[in-house]
């Protein structure tokens, strides 16, 4: 069985983060390790608080997991600060850790915040350069680019920026925040764009799509799965998980991890 690590913070209300992540990677086969970096207190309805793990003990995880279950992908999620995401940065290049996936998450379905803004450099400077694929929504690609993105063009052009500028070796744009009536545009760009279309869900049930759409990509990488593979199939498990979500909670409800992939 091959390993996979996330690097997250968790969620208590188990839709979003390490939860989901670890969720994920069992959905597809794979074994998952975990190096946890915050800790919120959160629900569907939203974050009521949150605290970041000192930058020692996110490290201490990552040594102690990967020393004894290299993982063959990795991921990061929320890294909440500047020490922690530096630290996070040394750790990858330390550990010649491979396949990384880096979801820059930054703020919450529910809309609160869950990073210090001076992360942001840090992300750019030494996380992205390190990064097999980054996967930003389309609010969190503005601010890595630092400029507004309202089409399908604007999409493609920052997906390049991303790699031409940053150093990512690709990067997957996911529009659902965009306004763009019935259909969903996601653009992948590794050199050469492509556009994955879907049908737009009129649901509340949408915590945590990120942290599961990086999860899946990672989890079918440390298997060996191409990039544009990995892409196309866990498109269509997010898909499916939310089509058949279970409906929990009164606010942004979790997916259905159990979901089918095509």
């Amino acid at each position: 069985m091959r390993i996979a690590l996330t690097i997250a913070g968790s969620d208590s209300g188990g839709g979003a983060g390490i939860q989901a992540d670890l969720k994920t990677f069992q959905r597809f086969g794979v074994f998952g390790i975990s190096a946890i970096t915050a800790i919120t207190a959160q629900n569907t309805k939203g974050v009521s608080r949150w605290e970041a793990v000192s930058p020692d003990l996110v490290r201490a995880q990552i040594d102690s997991v990967t020393e004894d279950l290299p993982p063959t992908a990795f991921k990061t999620g929320m890294l909440a600060n500047v020490a922690i995401a530096s630290m996070v940065a040394i750790a990858i290049r330390e550990h010649s850790l491979s396949n990384y996936v880096l979801d820059p998450v930054m703020v919450a379905t529910s809309g609160d915040v869950l990073f210090e803004s001076d992360a942001i450099d840090v992300i750019r400077r030494e996380l992205i350069p390190q990064a097999f694929l980054v996967t930003p929504n389309v609010h969190e690609a503005a601010i890595l680019i630092g400029e507004k993105i309202d089409d399908e063009d604007a999409m493609a052009r920052a997906a390049e920026t991303i790699v031409s500028d940053m150093g990512a070796q690709a990067v997957l744009i996911t529009g659902g925040h965009l306004a763009s009536g019935h259909r969903v545009v996601d653009i992948l760009y590794d050199g050469n764009v492509r556009a994955f279309r879907a049908e737009r869900l009129d649901t509340r049930n949408t915590h945590g799509t990120g942290c599961t759409l990086s999860a899946a990509i990672t989890a079918q990488l440390a298997t060996g799965e191409s990039l544009h593979a990995a892409v196309r199939r866990a498109i269509d498990y997010v898909h499916n998980a939310i089509v058949t979500a279970p409906g929990l909670g009164s606010g942004h409800g979790p997916l259905n991890h159990l979901a089918e992939d095509s």
